[in-house]
């Protein structure tokens, strides 16, 4: 389905007026509000190929109708998200559920939707069709080498069809872990999987980078071979310069302190990148800004101050990816809802007043730090996420255009009412 450009123009028409009204006075109250649109135009967020189709539970699936069903409807529908809000520019693929039949045809279809690939993913936490070993005690980590060696080969085929897109990042995220006492042998366990992301790793090519992805729990509830951040960055650090950790916002422990885990990462130059979820009890997969809106911009003020600390720019040194299960929404409703908390979420961070906020932290002013931070979080930028997409060709209310425009009518009408989108 492409996107009409004239119902597009014709609906920012019919809201400019009021739009303008709204970011003139937003701007009146921060002088450096076109900074903050200009950033915003730069700002991206990944799509990934799983999101694009209706989640489920591990009791059922309720699937909604005009899901893509191919890898090709998959590209077309991120191109919808973002011609409509300017802000989705690539899409996040995984082996093997969107293995290309034809690369060079795939590229040109991202490159005529203007998107691009970002990281691939692999996939060791479920058993292929056909596939020889089971990964049900575990990939990387398996007591059985040959096993082992299944999911290293995975991996580095993983590889190639990024190498093919023109992606230039590996995430592995490993289920891998034990259910109880005494099942596994840590040591050893951290050892194979060790010896497996060498292997992995001396497959990268030289401009990639490999993400390791952490996860407190599930579907292991004892260990997790990869269980938390410390872990992630042990591996990172053994591994050498082009391995990364990669945090997920529902992957931690209630009331888990991810801002200032990502102030260390950074600190340490071993933050590679972001799933972007949110969460009311473990990991939930909720919509961005859902649940704990507050937490969402702390991590992005972390965020906007370790990049500026070490020079690194915003929209291209870290890797920015949506990862969520939208088991009751239309998902393109839930990814655009998100993309906005998100983007929101950065114009926040990028309108603290840094100067007042460290001299209030020399000070030890708490209460002038707590203010800073509040007024910031209080005042509505959203009009400032508006003009940017205005600016840049897009909708100034996304989701209310996808709505007028009856987007997901028109994907029935087109797909049927029937599809399942592929790799659920």
């Amino acid at each position: 389905m492409i996107l009409d450009r004239s119902s597009l123009d014709a609906f920012n028409e019919r809201h400019v007026a009021e739009h303008r009204k709204r970011y003139e006075f937003t701007r009146s109250l921060l002088p450096g509000a076109e900074a903050v649109v200009e950033k915003l135009m730069a700002f991206n967020v990944a799509i990934p190929s799983w999101a694009l189709g209706t989640g489920g539970t591990r009791f059922g699936r309720f699937s909604g109708a005009g899901e893509p069903g191919t890898l090709e409807q998959k590209l077309d529908d991120v191109g919808l998200l973002h011609a409509i809000n300017a802000s989705s520019g690539a899409v996040s693929l995984h082996i093997p559920w969107d293995i290309p039949k034809d690369y060079a045809a795939i590229r040109r279809q991202a490159a005529d939707l203007g998107i691009g690939f970002d990281a691939v993913n692999s996939n060791t936490f479920q058993d292929q069709t056909g596939q020889a070993l089971s990964y049900k005690f575990g990939s990387l980590q398996n007591v059985n080498r040959a096993i082992r060696k299944q999911a290293i080969d995975h991996n580095i085929e993983v590889i190639r069809h990024g190498v093919e897109l023109g992606s230039k990042s590996l995430t592995v995220w490993l289920s891998d872990g034990s259910c109880f006492p005494g099942q596994l042998n840590f040591r050893k366990a951290f050892g194979n999987t060790l010896e497996g992301l060498h292997e992995i790793y001396a497959a990268l090519p030289d401009d990639w980078k490999v993400f390791v992805e952490y996860k407190a729990f599930e579907p292991n509830f004892y260990s997790m071979t990869v269980g938390d951040w410390g872990q992630s960055l042990l591996y990172a650090n053994k591994l050498g310069s082009k391995a990364y950790t990669l945090v997920d916002l529902g992957h931690h422990l209630p009331n888990a302190n991810i801002e200032q885990i990502v102030a260390l990462l950074l600190m340490e130059g071993k933050l590679g990148g972001f799933h972007f979820n949110d969460s009311k009890y473990g990991d939930d997969d909720l919509t961005a800004g859902s649940m704990r809106p507050y937490q969402l911009f702390l991590i992005f003020n972390e965020l906007v101050e370790g990049m500026d600390a070490r020079g690194m720019n915003h929209a291209t040194d870290l890797g920015w990816m949506i990862d969520a299960s939208h088991n009751v929404k239309d998902p393109l409703e839930d990814l655009l809802q998100s993309v906005e908390a998100l983007m929101l979420a950065y114009a926040q961070a990028l309108c603290v007043d840094r100067s007042a906020l460290e001299a209030a932290q020399a000070n030890n002013d708490t209460v002038a730090a707590q203010e800073l931070l509040q007024d910031v979080f209080r005042t509505d930028l959203r009009p400032l996420l508006a003009e940017a997409r205005l600016r840049a060709g897009a909708a100034l209310h996304p989701v209310k255009y996808y709505r007028d425009a009856d987007i997901r009518g028109g994907l029935i009408r087109e797909r049927g009412s029937n599809t399942v989108a592929t790799g659920l």
